[in-house]
């Protein structure tokens, strides 16, 4: 089975902290450029808390247009105080052209509920959203709630899921799950970088992880060879560079991906609502360093970095009056 690299889509603001819509294209084209095979909008890397609920639909309806069919595009539906609000909304960003809409599994329930609790909601909310299909995201907010082996299970049998993001960290915990991932038309995508090599051997269908905002030509080239026997070698430093790296990507983040960004030649502005303060010169010092090492992973791994320079040329569109 081919393995899919899915970048959770950061938002570039302009200099009055709009969303750059110019720069949303040319951030499509360097991740596309780079190998991805479908795209996560509307995320929590999208700052979709800091966006307001017209801008959350703008900028999703924007990609699918863009994005045109080239590979499949999600975005997060479940947003609204009640289900009825949540399954609204669900509806209008499901009419931008997704192919599917993502539930966050923290928004079924709060923290001190039982799974029975999560698992009528979420069946609140099927019933309210006939024919749509629906993907889980276990999202760090509002808070991280992780579904259970059994919760899983019940969610799959419902037969609404056909997309699910995986933020357990644990291995054994992700194992259960893919255990029961099985499912025709069902893709299981693990969302940290660290167990990358060991959820691609043990059957996720790909990696959907923040480290696609500064090197997604390694997270595609992991989903390409991870079960190559040929190059297991070479997998397992990839892995071990990926895993030590990673801590320090996530500081002060998404601003570090902007920034990071800028480093390779991509003119995303280092504004953000979600992350208010200035990166600091060492937390800047610590990027470049992981940016040098970016380099030497692509000399040794033979991946050849997405130019910026085609990125960045003027697009040729086709002349009305002809």
């Amino acid at each position: 089975m081919e393995k899919r690299f899915v970048p959770v889509m950061i938002t570039p603001f302009n200099l009055k902290a709009k969303i750059d819509f110019d720069m949303v294209e040319r951030l499509i084209d360097f991740y596309l450029t780079a190998g991805v095979s479908g795209f996560f909008a509307n995320c929590l890397s999208s700052e979709m808390y800091s966006i307001s609920e017209d801008e959350r639909l703008e900028l999703t309806n924007h990609i699918v247009r863009y994005v045109n069919g080239r590979v499949p595009v999600v975005a997060t539906g479940s947003f609204g105080l009640t289900i009825e609000d949540k399954a609204e909304f669900s509806k209008k960003i499901y009419d931008t052209g997704i192919d599917a809409v993502v539930l966050i599994t923290g928004h079924f329930a709060n923290v001190d509920d039982n799974d029975d609790v999560l698992l009528k909601r979420f069946d609140k909310m099927f019933s309210l959203t006939p024919n749509i299909p629906m993907g889980t995201y276990e999202c760090p907010a509002p808070y991280k709630r992780i579904l259970s082996a059994n919760v899983f299970k019940a969610l799959l049998d419902t037969g609404r899921l056909k997309y699910h993001k995986d933020t357990s960290i644990d291995l054994e915990k992700v194992k259960e799950k893919l255990q029961l991932a099985n499912v025709p038309g069902f893709d299981f995508f693990d969302a940290h970088t660290p167990n990358a090599m060991y959820s691609l051997q043990m059957g996720a269908r790909g990696m959907s992880s923040i480290s696609g905002n500064f090197y997604p030509e390694a997270l595609v080239w992991m989903c390409n060879n991870a079960n190559d026997p040929a190059k297991q070698a070479d997998v397992q430093w990839l892995q071990s560079e990926l895993t030590r790296v990673d801590p320090l990507i996530h500081q002060a983040y998404p601003m570090s991906a902007k920034y990071f960004l800028q480093l390779r030649g991509l003119p995303v502005r280092t504004i953000s609502r979600a992350y208010v303060q200035e990166l600091t010169p060492d937390q800047k010092n610590v990027l470049k360093g992981i940016y040098e090492s970016f380099t030497q992973w692509c000399s040794r791994l033979n991946i050849t970095p997405v130019d910026i320079r085609s990125i960045m040329e003027p697009k040729i569109l086709p002349d009305p009056a002809i």
